[in-house]
């Protein structure tokens, strides 16, 4: 039960990452331009490139987890990736959080171990 709540976890952490990366990376593209110049600014963005390998060692790690465990477990424990989301806008994007998202992180948390159960 243990190894499915970690492996289940990270993949979380792994997808929570590349939600991070990808928000990065947007807010470094500019306004659409029909140039070489912006393509290139997008080939050569490498938080979207970051993005994109966490995103996909998230789905490669999902699809063994879903293969190898049940659903009815590993799913549920995916609300986890909320919880990394909120430490991340504060950590990362400086954001404040109210205390009713705070609490709902904790509900979260306190769901996913009870189904952990």
């Amino acid at each position: 039960m243990y190894k499915v709540l970690l492996l289940t976890i990270f993949q979380c952490f792994l997808l929570a990452s590349g939600q991070v990366c990808f928000k990065l990376a947007v807010e470094n593209i500019k306004k659409f331009q029909f140039t070489w110049v912006y393509f290139e600014d997008i080939l050569t963005n490498w938080w979207l490139l970051a993005s994109g390998i966490l995103l996909i060692s998230a789905t490669i790690l999902w699809a063994f987890i879903l293969k190898h465990y049940p659903f009815s477990i590993a799913y549920p424990i995916t609300a986890f990736a909320y919880v990394f989301g909120m430490i991340a806008a504060v950590l990362i994007f400086n954001e404040t959080i109210p205390i009713t998202r705070w609490i709902g992180v904790a509900f979260v948390i306190l769901g996913a171990f009870f189904i952990a159960k």
